[in-house]
């Protein structure tokens, strides 16, 4: 049965985290009628039949046929009132994912949309555009950075109309600048031997491995276990966030040696390292909890929000935020902006975000929505 195919794949992928974090990702099955697509709010690791919104895919369809505002908020705003309007009798209770227009334009029954930090290390590179079509040839569908939902989905019904034209044929693979990859396939199976061909094809590119064994992470009230400063910034962390945990080893150490070290991690590389680990980190040089208290108290002023990650130089780095799942999640998604910059130097070094997409994010109440949903 094919929703058990897609339970089986979402599962398969989203208990792996060389492709998922944090529950992050979706995936599809879709026939001639109806669009199956993983609601907001469900980790892929643990979806089942039920996890899925039923849409009526002449109601989606129905929607390129419609001219919406030009403002981002009331643009969105329009398209999620409609998309949700698709869903089938019966789905109300449920909230589709945000692509679940792009799933449902994808050519393919199956569809599986990841972000694995190897794929972004070149999405997110300098020279991505060029190695992708290097290593994939004609194969792949590359789009520049986009803001995602509508916008996106338009941006892809575009590419693949122009892909078709060019070479009477659709392809299963897309690249997408600063986000992932989307994948199609008749079958599961299908599914799979592209993202290992992916995988494999890019890894062969890397220059440098990373190598984790020597971290260390300590949560909550077992900072004050830790040498001094950590402790007491820990503490000073707690006071201001919630909860607090702290994160070292090489990996974590190379990039907080100084402010220029921490410069390739000082920004966000793709929508979820928005939501979790959030736009604009702290470095700081603090040697005290009034130090620390003091820049918090900068940083927040100048960017608007607090930090959620505050990288101490020579120390390591803190995850600061309401709850412990949210502490974690923040490491998590850090660890991965550590290794999307490392891979990023195999293809001409990082390449960030813009300025504008970042905000578009930090404003947006589907990723909200996705981040209260997920760290609660």
């Amino acid at each position: 049965m094919n929703i058990d195919a897609l339970v089986a794949i979402s599962r398969r992928y989203g208990n792996d985290p060389e492709y998922v974090l944090a529950g992050g990702g979706n995936t599809s099955f879709k026939d001639d009628s109806t669009l199956y697509v993983k609601a907001s709010g469900f980790s892929l690791a643990q979806v089942s039949g039920e996890s899925f919104v039923k849409m009526d895919r002449k109601a989606l369809a129905a929607i390129w046929e419609k001219t919406y505002p030009d403002s981002g908020d009331e643009r969105e705003s329009a398209v999620l009132a409609d998309m949700m309007a698709a869903r089938k009798p019966g789905e109300e209770s449920k909230r589709p994912s945000v692509e679940a227009l792009l799933h449902d334009i994808i050519p393919y029954p199956f569809v599986v949309h990841l972000h694995p930090a190897l794929v972004n290390g070149l999405c997110c590179s300098q020279q991505g555009e060029n190695a992708a079509r290097e290593i994939f040839k004609d194969q792949v569908i590359w789009i520049p950075s986009t803001n995602p939902g509508y916008i996106l989905s338009k941006a892809v019904k575009k590419a693949m109309e122009e892909y078709r034209e060019k070479h009477g044929r659709d392809t299963p693979l897309i690249l997408l600048q600063n986000h992932g990859i989307f994948a199609g396939a008749q079958n599961t199976d299908g599914i799979e031997n592209i993202y290992d061909e992916v995988m494999s094809k890019i890894g062969k590119k890397i220059n440098r491995k990373l190598d984790f064994s020597d971290e260390k992470i300590t949560m909550g009230g077992n900072l004050d276990t830790l040498p001094a400063p950590c402790g007491e910034i820990g503490r000073t962390l707690t006071e201001l966030a919630g909860f607090a945990a702290f994160m070292t080893g090489g990996e974590v150490s190379a990039f907080v040696k100084d402010e220029t070290s921490f410069a390739a991690v000082s920004c966000a590389f793709t929508p979820d390292h928005i939501v979790y680990a959030g736009s604009d980190p702290l470095f700081t040089e603090a040697k005290t909890g009034d130090d620390l208290r003091r820049d918090w108290e900068m940083h927040t002023q100048k960017t608007g929000r607090s930090p959620k990650i505050a990288a101490v130089k020579g120390l390591g780095v803190f995850a600061a935020a309401a709850t412990e799942k949210a502490a974690s999640l923040a490491l998590e998604l850090f660890r991965d902006t550590i290794k999307v910059a490392v891979y990023a130097e195999s293809f001409g070094g990082y390449l960030f975000m813009t300025r504008g997409q970042i905000d578009f994010i930090n404003n947006w109440e589907v990723e909200r929505f996705r981040s209260a949903v997920s760290t609660s």
